[in-house]
């Protein structure tokens, strides 16, 4: 799996031109999902998210986790983050796991999310067009693959 997590005051994603989700203070987070993906990369990178101290403390210092100032997460699917771009310009995406494989690793990464959070993670529709709106706070942007836990 990967995820770019971005910190943000604000975000919302849109189908067809109506809010589907919004979230105040929190993160936001695209998620590519492929065939090798397992339980444990659930697990771990739900884990990893919702522990990352990337939220100011009263000194400024980010030192507090989205589960420390009690924030939202917009958890949205995202297969271009698995594109592959070494030859030509057109990007492949075999490495992108097919709805069959992704729609169900995306449910229980969402429902492992909202357990580690304590409260619901918001979504967009898995394999919708849809537009999102945010506001990087900081800028503060984490990229993480599971396949590089060490």
């Amino acid at each position: 799996m990967k995820a770019v997590i971005q910190r943000v005051s604000k975000a919302n994603v849109s189908i067809d031109n109506k809010i589907k989700s919004s979230i105040s203070s929190g993160l936001l987070i695209f998620l590519g999902i492929e065939d090798a993906d397992t339980v444990d990369d659930i697990n771990w990178l739900s884990n990893k998210i919702t522990q990352l101290r990337i939220f100011d403390d009263e000194k400024g210092v980010m030192n507090l986790s989205i589960k420390e100032i009690n924030g939202e997460i917009l958890a949205i699917s995202q297969f271009t983050l698995h594109a592959k771009v070494k030859k030509g310009n057109r990007p492949s995406y075999i490495k992108a796991a097919k709805p069959e494989i992704s729609i169900p690793i995306y449910n229980q990464f969402v429902k492992q999310l909202s357990f580690d959070l304590g409260k619901d993670a918001k979504t967009g529709e898995f394999g919708a067009n849809m537009q999102v709106e945010l506001i990087n706070d900081g800028p503060v942007t984490i990229l993480i693959d599971t396949k590089n836990k060490e």
